[in-house]
């Protein structure tokens, strides 16, 4: 049986097949659910439309987060097209090269600001277009990791932008619950993604990730997609505001 049946997810943050973003989407079109998938630029387009075609896509628009015209198209065309949202995946980050890469003490005013208005508020924004389409409630789900509790070597600006974002998944839930909107953020171990290869020393990160963790294992696109699916599904329905680990334990060691 599928549980997602008759379902509709929105899912931002494709960038390939690599990304966190894919194996959730895939994972949610397998368990019933009808996509709509978006793209950041025409660069980015050709690496994401045939995954989008592949998943039989009902909607493949344009969405840089920080364009609110385009917000504003793609919501409308899911009203028109779909007629509302059941699942929202916010699977974005973003910081500033030189901000990443030094001390979070250095971190530009700019460079700061950018981070926050992409990985963080940008997950308001898209919740907050979300919840007129989610009549009946629904799920919305961001991506988060363990730096944002514990600090990460070179995981530096990042580890205060994803805690903020954790704090943001808490409050939201608490809002809208009373909707019937849920609100989780995913916190898998380290993967090798586009989006982490611009971490400093990242090879290393897995390569320890997977030698402390108790099952050895690095946690899967498939395996963030599986607790997203399950999350999404109707066997949740009274879990809300939680950051839930997907890293083969490594969270639970000192």
């Amino acid at each position: 049986m599928r549980r997602l049946a008759g379902k509709t997810a929105l899912v931002v943050g494709i960038a390939n097949e690599h990304s966190i973003a894919y194996g959730i989407a895939k994972a949610l079109k397998e368990d019933g659910a009808e996509l709509v998938l978006t793209y950041l630029n025409a660069k980015a387009r050709p690496y994401v439309e045939p995954l989008a075609d592949a998943l039989g896509a009902k909607l493949f628009m344009p969405l840089d987060v920080t364009n609110l015209d385009q917000q504003n198209a793609l919501f409308a065309a899911i009203s028109d097209t779909v007629g509302g949202v059941d699942i929202l995946v916010h699977s974005i980050a973003f910081c500033p090269a030189e901000d990443l890469h030094g001390r979070v003490t250095d971190c530009s005013r700019e460079g700061f600001l950018q981070a926050m208005d992409v990985s963080v508020h940008s997950f308001l924004r898209l919740i907050k277009a979300a919840e007129p389409l989610m009549p009946d409630g629904g799920t919305c789900m961001t991506v988060s990791y363990y730096g944002a509790e514990k600090v990460v070597d070179h995981y530096n600006i990042m580890g205060p932008v994803k805690s903020a974002l954790e704090s943001v998944t808490r409050y939201t839930a608490a809002e809208l619950g009373p909707k019937g909107i849920r609100v989780h953020a995913l916190s898998p171990g380290p993967l090798a993604t586009r989006a982490a290869s611009g971490i400093d020393h990242f090879d290393q990160l897995l390569n320890d990730a997977a030698d402390r963790a108790p099952t050895h294992h690095l946690a899967t696109i498939e395996d963030v997609g599986a607790c997203a699916a399950f999350l999404a599904s109707e066997g949740a329905k009274n879990m809300t505001g939680g950051v839930h680990m997907i890293d083969g334990g490594y969270s639970i060691l000192s």
